[in-house]
């Protein structure tokens, strides 16, 4: 199962961390705003109980007040917040609401009591104050209370809660738009080293040289190390490849040789097929091993393929002198049709001869005796290098079939083969970005199999 990308991780973890640091601010600005204007109310409640109480006076044993107006106004009248106040002694109402509660606890003298309560159906703020009246001889302790509904206060605390969810949100995205930015800088290395490696042909296996942060050093250290001992793999795949081919072939060749020295000594019947039979073995032993070393080089080659300069018409015109011997122990006649100027190709110049040699090993194999193939090179919106000949075709089979390994068509069975011709010559065609195109000639005689090669 594929895990998600370091990045979205990355981008996950620091945006959850932004969220939980936005509620965390979200809840510490609103508690202390919040706690602020209550101690604001606190302070307006107290200042105006203490300025009542500073106007109480004793008078022939009676308390008296003259309500300062001063007392009362400073609380305002802000969102239609109500006061109340009540002045008691001894329990006894002297001034104000009779039914506003008194405090639970006595207030001692000089120390204010704050208490939230409900009256009159609303929630109050109330503070009481006690003071001392009269003279030392008849002193009688007195109670203040002022109250005021929280109205104001409950609209105060929602602003500071939109202000401060507002604020919040702000913060959150934000720091997700920089969670998101710091994340993409602190990949970007690996982008970079990505970008450069991808940029990379099949056969650049040099060394990482970039400049990578501390945490990368280990991972290029160990790709380095891989691509070397890649490089390596490869070179000796390429030496075994071509040993092998050698190491093959001429065995092979030396024991047909003296097989068919043998046969010509020999004069019994049954001895002569034996060694006949003998003789197509190793015909067919060879020619196998050939083509599937010759495909094994195409694999290899075809993912590191060379771009060398070639004139086709000499890789062409080559191919045909190598496999000229063989065309002539069957007298068969091969037309060379080139243009008179070079025609020039960037591509694998072994691969495209593998591929050629392959096709006109065939149309030796497959033409009769005394028969004549053609091999001709036609540039046009493709450079087609076509091999036509004269033998028995394809004889209806499935054309689309004939290019996978070890398929032969169903007229080739008394010939040795072993059905990667085609396949070579297709694989070719493919990694040089052409394709390979066969079928019957025109005249409906024989073979006609083209590659097919975009212009430079």
């Amino acid at each position: 199962m594929r895990q998600r990308s370091i990045r979205s991780r990355l981008v996950v973890q620091l945006v959850g961390v932004a969220a939980f640091l936005a509620l965390v601010f979200f809840f510490v600005v609103r508690g202390v705003a919040e706690r602020a204007a209550e101690g604001t109310q606190d302070d307006i409640l107290s200042a105006s109980a203490i300025a009542i109480a500073d106007s109480l006076r004793s008078a022939e044993g009676r308390v008296t007040l003259d309500m300062p107006y001063s007392a009362l106004s400073m609380l305002g009248s802000i969102n239609e917040d109500r006061v109340f106040y009540r002045v008691t002694s001894g329990g006894v109402t002297l001034t104000g609401y009779a039914d506003l509660p008194l405090p639970d606890a006595t207030p001692q003298l000089g120390v204010a009591v704050f208490d939230t309560l409900t009256f009159r159906k609303d929630r109050v703020r109330m503070v009481s104050v006690m003071r001392a009246v009269g003279p030392a001889t008849n002193t009688q302790a007195v109670t203040v209370s002022v109250a005021q509904t929280r109205l104001g206060l409950e609209a105060l605390s929602q602003r500071i809660t939109n202000l401060a969810t507002a604020i919040g949100v702000a913060f959150f995205l934000v720091a997700a738009a920089l969670s998101l930015w710091a994340s993409n800088r602190a990949l970007a290395p690996i982008q970079r080293m990505t970008d450069a490696v991808t940029r990379r042909g099949p056969s650049d296996l040099r060394k990482v040289t970039a400049n990578p942060p501390t945490e990368l050093v280990p991972l290029v250290e160990a790709l380095n190390s891989f691509m070397g001992r890649l490089s390596s793999s490869l070179d000796r795949t390429e030496d075994f490849i071509a040993e092998a081919a050698h190491r093959v072939r001429t065995p092979l060749a030396t024991v047909r040789a003296q097989a068919e020295i043998t046969y010509r000594k020999l004069q019994k019947p049954e001895h002569k097929q034996a060694i006949r039979e003998m003789i197509r073995a190793i015909d067919e032993s060879s020619r196998s091993a050939g083509q599937m070393l010759d495909h094994a080089m195409v694999n290899f080659r075809a993912d590191s393929l060379a771009q060398d300069a070639l004139d086709l018409c000499a890789v062409l015109r080559e191919t045909c002198d190598r496999l000229r011997p063989t065309a002539d122990l069957k007298d068969i006649l091969i037309h060379l049709e080139v243009p008179e100027g070079p025609v020039t190709f960037q591509g694998d110049g072994i691969l495209l001869q593998a591929a050629l040699q392959n096709v006109l090993d065939n149309a030796i194999k497959y033409s009769g005796e005394d028969s004549e193939i053609t091999a001709r090179i036609e540039p046009g919106e493709w450079i087609s290098i076509s091999i036509s000949d004269q033998g028995r075709g394809f004889a209806g089979a499935d054309l689309g079939q004939l290019t996978q390994r070890f398929q032969r068509g169903a007229n080739a069975g008394d010939v040795v083969g072993s059905g990667l011709g085609l396949t070579i010559a297709d694989e070719v065609a493919r990694a040089h970005g052409g394709r390979l195109e066969i079928g019957d000639t025109k005249k409906g005689i024989g073979a006609c199999v083209s590659l097919l090669l975009p212009l430079p």
